[in-house]
């Protein structure tokens, strides 16, 4: 059972964190979750997971909005002070949920898979508990066997507006393209809310002026961000996630480098996104030169073929030919609408069909060896007219648009993608093409389901700035 607390909400008038009003609001989501966890163990579908609940009880409470929390403290994410304030609240925050979880096994028991011995060794529990309330822990137990998690909290987080878990804020503006408006493309800034917020309190013209404590993802140096981790992972029993971004010129060498100081420095686990990766989809932000940076297209090596997982989308046409009846499958990525595999099979057996297998094995391995779906169409329609196709298109005007087998495919495939494409909500004046004979770059390579808007990839997880939506929901 999760909950999380925003932190940005504890930030006093004089930029002061209010301890004593966390640790209050610690206690009451503790027993929250509790009654919460007794409310849906009913409701577990199997019997191992009904027990598992019952015998462990674990909660996990976490915390959002920490770059928004410092920002109106006005401390910079993984500066020296910065650090010390959270290492204040995790110790907090801890102390709290585990004294308030005693408090609970004292009016209600503790959780059946208690044991004693282990938590009198926990160097966790020795760290979080004083003299104070140890004696009463270790008289009465505890009520939980998990308490603390940190989560992703993205639809959390943009629905209220803040940033996401541990996260700093991703950037200080995006960038949104309309054309409805004026019958063109055109760009505009949407900005953070805090950075907003701030601009407009102090009249600000450009993020240029904004103090330096605002600092993004892209800006934030690695050993920061994971110094951040490691003092939130020192109070937090469970696990963290977390995203580290690093530029596109991030080499082999350097992920090393992060993942052995992510070590050293105690994390229990690490994610690394690197700008302009395949599965990218991030909001897009502004380049030097002031224009909309799009998603880099991935170039396979020559000779390099990609291999094509059960992650992808199918759609069919059943078309009519010369010959009879051509049943046409598609199946494309559904993270970057590319083409990668199609399936051919006629209504009849003999040479005609073993072509069209033949044909659709080598539209495949072109497709999955980097060949664009247009370039791939294009060849297609350079075939000749078929015989058959011709007399039946003469006398029964039934058969599917094109001159021979080949051709229909073509139309077939265009048809298919189209479709796949528009379903997404990728802009259509961007991926329709200028002539036949010209292949086509798609703009947006991992737009949302839910709006089409782009993805953002934060806390190891895709989720959307513009409606909540999250990939891990």
């Amino acid at each position: 059972m999760l909950g999380s607390i925003n932190l940005a909400e504890f930030v006093k008038a004089d930029k002061v964190f209010d301890f004593e009003k966390f640790e209050k609001t610690v206690r009451i989501s503790v027993k929250a979750l509790n009654e919460v966890l007794d409310e849906g163990l009913p409701l577990h579908p199997l019997q191992e997971q009904k027990d598992s609940v019952r015998d462990r009880r674990q909660i996990g409470l976490g915390i959002f909005g920490l770059a928004d929390m410092l920002i109106k403290m006005e401390l910079r994410y993984g500066s020296k002070d910065a650090i010390e304030i959270c290492e204040l609240i995790g110790l907090k925050m801890a102390y709290a949920a585990i004294d308030e979880s005693s408090n609970l096994a004292e009016e209600f028991g503790i959780f059946p898979k208690y044991n004693r011995n282990a938590i009198m060794q926990s160097a966790y529990w020795r760290r979080h508990t004083s003299t104070d309330n140890r004696d009463r822990v270790l008289a009465f137990g505890m009520a939980n066997s998990q308490l603390l998690t940190i989560a992703p909290t993205g639809s959390l987080s943009t629905m209220l507006g803040v940033s996401g878990g541990i996260e700093p804020i991703y950037a200080n503006f995006y960038e949104r393209k309309t054309e409805s408006l004026h019958g063109r493309d055109e760009y505009y800034k949407v900005y953070t809310p805090i950075v907003k917020n701030y601009m407009e309190k102090f009249n600000l013209k450009d993020v240029s002026e904004l103090p330096d404590y605002f600092v993004t993802a892209q800006t934030l140096d690695y050993h920061e961000r994971i110094k951040m981790q490691s003092i939130w992972q020192k109070h937090i029993d469970a696990s963290i996630s977390s995203t580290v971004n690093v530029p596109n010129n991030f080499t082999v060498k350097q992920v090393e480098e992060l993942y052995m100081y992510a070590w050293e420095k105690g994390l229990k686990g690490v994610t690394i996104f690197r700008d302009g990766c395949k599965r990218a989809g991030i909001l897009t932000t502004p380049s030097k030169a002031g224009s909309a940076e799009k998603s880099v297209e991935q170039i396979l090596p020559r000779g390099m073929i990609i291999k094509a997982d059960d992650n992808c989308i199918g759609k069919k046409r059943t078309l009519t030919t010369g010959c009879g009846t051509l049943h046409c499958e598609a199946f494309f990525d559904q993270d970057t609408g590319d083409l990668l595999e199609t399936y051919f099979s006629k209504g009849s057996q003999g040479n005609c069909n073993n072509f069209m297998i033949g044909l659709s094995r080598m539209i495949s391995l072109s497709a999955r060896g980097g060949i664009d779906i247009y370039s791939i169409v294009d060849q297609l329609k350079s075939c000749g007219s078929c015989p058959s196709y011709a007399v039946r298109s003469a006398t029964k005007k039934d058969t599917s648009k094109g001159s021979c087998c080949p051709v229909a495919i073509g139309n077939a495939l265009t048809d298919m993608y189209e479709e796949f494409i528009n379903e997404i909500n990728e802009d259509y004046d961007d991926i329709k093409p200028k002539s036949d004979k010209q292949s086509r770059k798609k703009n947006l390579m991992n737009p949302c389901p839910q709006c089409g808007e782009p993805l953002a990839f934060e806390g190891g997880c895709n989720i959307c700035k513009s409606c909540g939506w999250s990939k891990c929901d």
